[in-house]
């Protein structure tokens, strides 16, 4: 619920600047929540006496009220969301831990026609807290969510701010090491598929594999953009293939968009494995069920959405919690590279 200031009295951003916090910040501190630093609760009420803020007594009575519910926010179409095994993956263990709690999930999948019903909803007093399991640099109506309830992303977010709450693991890290396995089988001509260029698990799984080729003092064979889907892996190889380029190895930043790779090489007369060596991301369930199975890095989306909701329940109850969460990751040999 927005707080308003009587006619003519300090507004909460003022209050926010003077503090030096984020308006949801502030927003937190005058609803009386406990998730906020014990130097940010002096710095926003030392603000408040200051500037003699004054807020709208009926907005704070209707925001203190708990509902018991938990939003779980997925910014993506709608055949995206069902498509993508990883999504199943974090939704189940979200539901793990809710499930175990006194809370109910209530889940939006707020692509961009719906993200205005969706940020009315979820600053109606609807609900208590958000855990948003994907987004992209577009999707600023966040940062409005964000400034009513607590939320905690799954992946850390295009634009950190001081109070977000997020779980991931280290994609810069993970393409880098991806990228230094197919280096060391003896490929030297090695291209990618690189996810969105909006969201940071793309840019981040891109910088690692720059990295690892530049380490090596090699230039990539090709980098094209995907987009995390199967067709988008499939379009991004075939313009590869296309240029003329045959790379002996292609980093693939997700296992679903290596199953498009792999249907373009084999109608271009290339057996991955054994032409071309793939390497995907994700280690879902798609990577056993291609042949020859897929070689990818792990990244434990399980507890991945596990955490999500611990560390989001633990806000709402007062607990401590961390900022930022980074799961490991790990490369998982199979057939493929």
């Amino acid at each position: 619920m927005d707080l308003t200031s009587v006619r003519g009295a300090a507004t909460i951003e003022e209050v926010a600047a003077r503090a030096g916090v984020s308006r949801s910040t502030v927003s937190r501190v005058v609803n009386g929540s406990t998730a906020v630093s014990p130097s940010a609760l002096e710095a926003v009420r030392r603000a408040i006496d200051e500037l003699q803020y004054v807020p709208n007594r009926a907005a704070r009575s209707l925001a203190s009220r708990q509902t018991r519910a938990i939003a779980l926010v997925i910014p993506e179409q709608t055949d995206r969301f069902f498509g993508d095994p990883f999504f199943a993956s974090i939704v189940a263990g979200i539901g793990e831990v809710i499930g175990e709690s006194d809370y109910i999930m209530n889940m939006l999948i707020a692509s961009d026609d719906a993200s205005a019903k969706a940020l009315g909803y979820l600053r109606g007093g609807s609900v208590d807290g958000a855990i948003v399991a994907s987004h992209h640099t577009s999707d600023t109506f966040l940062d409005r969510v964000a400034d009513v309830v607590p939320v905690v992303y799954g992946g850390r977010p295009a634009r950190v701010r001081a109070d977000d709450y997020y779980v991931d693991v280290d994609n810069v890290e993970g393409g880098r090491v991806a990228t230094a396995y197919l280096l060391a089988r003896g490929h030297r001509r090695v291209a990618t598929v690189s996810g969105p260029s909006d969201m940071p698990a793309g840019i981040d799984r891109l910088h690692g594999f720059r990295n690892a080729m530049a380490e090596a003092g090699l230039e990539p064979a090709a980098v094209e953009n995907g987009d995390f889907t199967e067709m988008g892996g499939a379009l991004a190889m075939n313009r590869i293939l296309s240029s003329g380029v045959t790379p002996e190895a292609v980093f693939v930043a997700s296992d679903l968009m290596a199953r498009g790779v792999y249907t373009v090489l084999r109608d271009k007369g290339l057996e991955p494995g054994r032409d071309v060596a793939v390497m995907g991301f994700d280690d879902s369930a798609v990577s056993t069920a291609l042949t020859p199975s897929l070689t990818t890095v792990r990244q434990p989306s399980l507890t991945q959405g596990r955490h999500m909701a611990s560390v989001l329940l633990d806000i709402l109850a007062g607990r401590p919690a961390a900022h930022a969460t980074i799961l490991p990751i790990e490369v998982v040999e199979r057939d493929s590279a």
